[in-house]
């Protein structure tokens, strides 16, 4: 097949799924009609998190959140393990129309009828308070892996060394994606201070920060002195984050994410052009599963393939800042159903950029090595063909800017990722039934309670992480990710059976994704025995081993907690 023909095929179907799903979930949870204020409006924090914004700003952030590198990253290695296109693809379409739409959809509804609560406030009010603090512990641990993954990603792009050291492969490119990202946070701040201090107008505003942002590019590209080496970076990055996490999302999250996004939808109209442009085949990838694939495309492929079809961590961002930030209740469909069926997109992008890629790499003397060499190259080779393909002028710019968004997306979900911890690391110590909130605690909850300490205890065990080897257990993460769906779609459906409204639509994909992740846990854990039998094994196949029993057994916990709840209440 032709990779044109592909993404006509999906972006019909992504589409149909929008107008035609969309429109029935907003009708079995009764939003056709909801003028309710949203907690953006009812809740006053002084504007740190609750603050209300136009759609399209609040997409702006929802959509650099979620995408992160997972819809790049994911299909690439999915792929590299040789599942075929054909199960990716499937994957993606019927997993992102009906489970991560479904699941990044509801958990914005649910939290925006919690006063733009998290999920595990939600659980608190639907299940009960010890699930809520077993979910807040799993997911507070699992935003510390992201923190460590993301910031390492992000060190590894600006710097002049490697995580292991080793000098990187192109130090002058690292060295510009920087400079442009640290200008990018300046046209930001004043993106922010203008719209939401001076009121200037939108439209105008966002006119000249898209003239920023390309200036920033040709600063970059043509000035960059930041040499600095990946654990230089790693410090800079924590003290960043650090400051972000705390900063009123109207100065730096929002304008930043909004920006960014426009960043996002250039890259995704470059490939659209690039796939038009060069429309390679499929042929270079197997169909399906190839005869040297070792792999169970069960679990493994829904859980290698996350974020561009079902991810955990969507949940935690519809409910934990996008929720928070909604002007009205209309505006839930085309962000978080939109969003996720937008990502998508770019899932099938990159499957288009990876036949690409390795059809060239079978002659290739330096081949496209790495996800973001596989994309960026796939990407830019596509486009180039009309002007002299890999190696012209074209070709380079086009890769720079495309390593550059790649970046854009990780620093992005990296501040946004920071944030969620603050907050589960808050949510865990207080009791939300009591009336307990950060201004009335006292004694040591006082302490623990203030973002200020909870941000900074994540940022330290995130950056040590990232520092001592988070890819010891990064195995887990995709396990890890997809049971935090499964839990996302089990407090939805908690509370729509509490609401009494269809649940179906969130019941059928959680047993899914519960079903995926226990498999996909006990595949890990076996593997695992293995590296240790085969001898010479470090601290990490123990430690996996270990967290993976305690996420079956947690699985399980909640999941019956879960059916009792859902059920006793239809009963």
């Amino acid at each position: 097949m032709n990779t044109v023909l592909l993404l006509i095929i999906a972006v019909v179907a992504l589409a149909a799924g929008y107008l035609l799903y969309g429109r029935y979930l907003c009708k079995k949870w009764g939003l056709d009609d909801d003028n309710t204020p949203t907690p953006a409006h009812t809740v006053d924090d002084g504007g740190v998190d609750y603050v209300p914004a136009k759609a399209p700003v609040v997409m702006g952030h929802h959509f650099s959140s979620i995408a992160g590198a997972g819809p790049i990253t994911g299909p690439i290695s999915a792929l590299s393990l040789g599942f075929g296109w054909l199960p990716c693809t499937l994957w993606i379409l019927i997993g992102g129309i009906f489970v991560g739409g479904v699941h990044d959809f509801g958990a914005l509804v649910a939290s925006l009828k919690h006063g733009g609560k998290s999920i595990g406030e939600i659980i608190s009010a639907n299940m009960s308070k010890r699930a809520k603090r077993l979910f807040i512990i799993f997911s507070y641990l699992t935003l510390i892996l992201v923190v460590a993954a993301f910031a390492s990603i992000v060190a590894g792009t600006f710097g002049t060394t490697t995580s292991t050291g080793d000098p990187a492969p192109a130090p002058e490119t690292n060295a510009s994606v920087a400079m442009v990202s640290l200008l990018f946070i300046v046209v930001a701040v004043i993106f922010g201070a203008l719209v939401h201090r001076r009121n200037a107008p939108i439209g105008v505003s966002t006119i000249l920060g898209i003239v920023a942002i390309a200036l920033c590019m040709i600063i970059g590209m043509n000035f960059h002195p930041l040499y600095f080496t990946y654990g230089v970076w790693m410090i800079i990055v924590g003290i960043y984050i650090s400051v972000a996490s705390v900063t009123p999302v109207w100065i730096l999250l929002q304008p930043r994410d909004y920006l960014s996004s426009f960043l996002l939808y250039a890259m995704l109209a470059i490939a659209v052009f690039a796939v038009f442009a060069g429309h390679p085949s499929m042929d270079a990838l197997p169909l399906v599963q190839s005869d040297e694939c070792v792999t169970p495309v069960f679990p493994v492929l829904f859980t290698t393939i996350a974020c561009g079809a079902c991810s955990g961590f969507h949940s935690l961002v519809s409910s934990g800042t996008t929720a928070k930030q909604l002007n009205k209740i209309s505006d839930a469909k085309p962000i978080a159903y939109g969003g996720m069926l937008l990502e998508c997109v770019l899932a099938i992008l990159t499957i288009c950029a990876v036949a690409f890629a390795f059809s060239y790499n079978a002659t290739a003397e330096v081949p496209l090595q790495g996800a973001t060499s596989i994309f960026a190259g796939g990407i830019a080779g596509m486009a180039s063909s009309v002007a002299g393909g890999v190696g012209s002028g074209m070709y380079t710019v086009l890769f720079t800017l495309l390593v550059l968004t790649y970046s854009a997306f990780c620093l992005t979900s990296l501040d946004t990722a920071t944030r969620l911890a603050r907050f589960m690391f808050q949510e865990f110590w207080l009791d939300s039934a009591a009336g307990e909130t950060p201004s009335n605690v006292t004694g040591i909850k006082k302490i623990l309670v203030n973002p200020y300490f909870a941000t900074i205890l994540t940022v330290a065990l995130g950056i040590l992480l990232g520092f001592t080897g988070y890819m010891k257990i990064w195995a887990l993460f995709g396990s890890a990710n997809q049971l935090l769906a499964a839990l996302g779609l089990l407090a939805v459906s908690a509370w729509l059976a509490n609401a009494g409204k269809k649940n179906i639509m969130t019941v059928i994909p959680m047993f899914f994704m519960l079903c995926v992740t226990i498999a996909s846990l006990i595949v890990n854990t076996k593997t695992q025995l293995g590296v240790i039998a085969a001898g010479g094994a470090d601290w990490g196949p123990y430690v996996q081993i270990v967290i993976g029993v305690l996420l079956v057994i947690l699985a399980l916990v909640l999941a019956v907690e879960g059916v009792q709840t859902i059920f006793k209440k239809r009963a």
